[in-house]
């Protein structure tokens, strides 16, 4: 069996990342200029580089893929909630800033520990990236030989 090459594609920005604010699994849109981001990256791609897309299911990525997708012809295969961002629980929609004076020692607890610490209500870096990685792997031996786009976020890339 060949193996797939598969393309990492972080959504355009929004005005949460322009504005330092968690997004984590909020519903936040593209910005104009996160549009226009998308729309450099498209005109150098070309129908037959890549094979299949995939995105997270959170309508920034869902935006980024349709804009890459109408860009080469194809349709996307699925939008997938395993591909999210990690979920920031009640940190989400603040600021670090807002969340050291909100919740000190949760705060105080994740700096210390990234990988291991979850806020209230959200998941730790490892079980973001178990998630991911499992997603990763289905779509990969579902396209042998072929090359496939994931339009995700930040923090899982990485």
């Amino acid at each position: 069996m060949s193996s797939c090459n598969i393309w990492l594609i972080r959504h355009g920005i929004t005005e949460h990342n322009r504005n330092g604010r968690i997004q984590g699994q909020l519903d936040v849109p593209l910005s104009d200029q996160g549009r226009r981001q998308v729309h450099e990256l498209a005109k150098r791609l070309r129908p037959g580089m890549i094979q299949a897309i995939y995105s997270s299911d959170l309508s920034r990525a869902k935006e980024t893929a349709e804009i890459i997708a109408r860009a080469i012809k194809l349709e996307i295969e699925e939008f997938r909630p395993d591909l999210r961002e990690i979920c920031f629980g009640r940190w989400q929609g603040h600021t670090m800033a807002e969340v050291a004076e909100l919740y000190p020692k949760e705060f105080a607890i994740w700096k210390a520990d990234r990988t291991y610490a979850a806020p209230h209500g959200g998941e730790s870096f490892a079980q973001m990236t178990a998630r991911g990685w499992q997603a990763v792997q289905e779509i990969a031996a579902s396209h042998p030989g072929q090359t496939v786009a994931v339009v995700a976020h930040g923090a899982l890339i990485k």
